[in-house]
């Protein structure tokens, strides 16, 4: 009987603690540096005017999370590796290219943030720090087997509460921010537009689906009485449940931290005349002479808390997806030796990122081009991701169906429209 409930978190009074997994992680994960950089800037460009977007992007990131996870733990391989069985072999490799090359932009511009908040807390040399960064997170990934390095990643989940904490040191006007909340407003201007698409982009990113699904694979793994529900349907019951309570919690997390940092920006950077920030650590810094030192330190070291937590999923997204992609071997859970194209596409991931710091390349414009070609991707990644939920030759019984099914298809068509407002806009700036 005890396999027929692999995936039933024991009694007690901290069962639910112990549900959460890959979903917790990965809503964490979202909110990396470069996206605590997206939504300090639209916070302190249009103040409360934007905080209606994490309600409507919340359940859309839902469902199209729950669909990636549960193709993982069904088929017990990862979204590139089925796409690899399932989808022309060129689509594949367009689709897996866009994702890697976004994916290192996305990475240099966290461990170099990371480094300038570090520089800010204690002073010294910000590439220098932003390179250390970027060794320590590898050598955790390439020696720390899966099942023990997930503990490390839910622990540092905690960090993000730094930037729920600070709206308690900062002056808000609440009903200011309850109208902007639940009262959509709309700004017919190109810059608007493009940080409506900015926000979607950067909190439904096409990393987490790669993720969360390759995470259900790990757990796979190391949990031996687990097996894929295609294998073993009799699982399916306690699986899918704990996989939805797992994302609604990791994405809920994810909103309502990317929210307090929207509203922060709004209270102190906006209503203050600071209206053009350019990285994390700036806003960081911006927060200090007007909101005190004390939110300024949250601030800061919560950059290099959800640092630490989103370069290792980012690196980690790429090589599952180029690993997969190309049937190679693949997983943090096996040693480097076992799956050297895997590992040697992680550390070059996270060399090439790290090694932006030391160019001059512009990583505000970077990581602008990132969310284009992100922007780019998500689109047919997400008709890809949709497409395979759906084959019961793939799927069985477990193929995608009611309210995930119809509200993952809006957060493409969503996406899809974001996409062309993207473009629209570029066209007409």
């Amino acid at each position: 009987m005890a396999e027929e409930h692999t995936d039933r978190t024991k009694s007690g009074s901290f069962r639910w603690l112990r549900a959460l997994s890959s979903g917790l992680i990965t809503g964490a994960a979202d909110d990396d540096p470069s996206g605590v950089a997206t939504y300090s800037q639209v916070g302190a460009k249009f103040g409360y005017a934007t905080l209606w977007t994490m309600f409507l992007a919340l359940p859309l990131m839902i469902a199209i999370q729950i669909v990636s996870a549960r193709i993982g733990r069904v088929t017990g391989k990862s979204l590139a590796d089925n796409m690899r069985t399932q989808f022309p072999g060129w689509i594949v490799t367009s689709l897996v290219g866009a994702l890697v090359v976004a994916n290192v932009i996305n990475l240099g511009a966290d461990v170099g943030a990371m480094g300038s908040a570090l520089q800010l807390l204690i002073g010294g040399p910000a590439v220098a720090y932003a390179l250390g960064f970027g060794l320590l997170s590898t050598l955790l990934q390439v020696f720390i087997p899966f099942s023990k390095y997930s503990p490390i990643l839910k622990i540092l989940t905690i960090s993000l509460f730094a930037y729920v904490a600070t709206i308690f040191v900062v002056k808000v006007p609440w009903s200011q921010a309850i109208h902007g909340t639940f009262v959509p407003s709309f700004q017919w201007t190109a810059d608007y537009a493009t940080a409506i698409v900015a926000i979607l982009g950067t909190t439904i990113s096409p990393f987490l689906f790669f993720w969360q699904a390759a995470s259900e694979v790990e757990e796979l793994k190391s949990d031996g009485p687990r097996r894929a529900l295609a294998e073993k349907p009799s699982q399916g019951k306690d699986a899918i449940e704990r996989i939805n309570v797992d994302t609604v919690i990791g994405m809920v997390f994810s909103n309502v931290v990317a929210f307090f940092i929207i509203l922060t920006a709004a209270a102190v950077l906006h209503a203050h005349g600071n209206t053009d920030i350019h990285s994390s650590a700036e806003a960081a810094s911006a927060l200090k002479p007007i909101a005190g030192p004390f939110a300024f330190w949250l601030f800061a070291g919560g950059i290099i808390g959800t640092g630490m937590l989103a370069v290792p999923v980012l690196a980690g997204a790429t090589a599952y997806a180029w690993a997969g992609a190309t049937g190679n071997v693949y997983g943090l859970e096996h040693k480097p030796q076992k799956a050297k194209f895997f590992y040697i596409i992680l550390i070059g991931a996270m060399a090439m990122g790290a090694g932006l710091n030391l160019t001059p390349i512009d990583p505000f414009k970077a990581l602008y081009w990132s969310a284009v070609i992100n922007g780019v991707a998500a689109v047919p990644i997400m008709v890809a991701v949709m497409l395979l939920a759906q084959k019961t030759a793939l799927m069985k019984k477990f193929a995608i169906n009611g309210w995930v099914k119809w509200i993952a298809w809006l957060a493409t068509a969503v996406m899809a429209a974001a996409a062309v407002v993207m473009f629209c806009t570029l066209g007409s700036s």
